[in-house]
């Protein structure tokens, strides 16, 4: 075996709460030996990243390295692809309204039914 070969993973950032450290979860599919059918696995690691430069949703590569901590065996190879940036439901509600020119609608439609009250 050739030295420096480590193990390497690709998978998705669940957590970035810990400063310094992503948890990533790795999926993988495997045949199930009694039903014969392929099953999804999945398992989490502590990764060390150093910049904090991963966010949730990212899709990393994590590699081997010495232990770091009591938990963090891995340490950030690369950031592949990042998450979309998520939007709140009232902000996407919002632009939607306005585009389409309902929010006058529902105003008007709100002012008689707070005047009866």
């Amino acid at each position: 075996m050739e030295r420096n070969t480590r193990t390497t993973f690709q998978g998705v950032v669940t957590s970035i709460k810990m400063d310094k450290t992503i948890t990533v979860t790795v999926s993988t599919k495997q045949n199930d030996p009694l039903y014969q059918k392929r099953v999804g696995y999945s398992k989490k690691y502590h990764a060390h990243d150093e910049k904090n430069a991963a966010h949730v949703g990212d899709l990393v590569t994590i590699m081997a390295c010495r232990p770091i901590s009591k938990t963090k065996r891995f340490i950030l190879v690369s950031i592949d692809k990042k998450a979309v940036a998520a939007e709140k439901a009232d902000e996407v509600e919002a632009k939607l309204e306005a585009s389409e020119g309902s929010a006058e609608l529902v105003n008007e439609e709100a002012k008689p039914e707070a005047e009866a009250k």
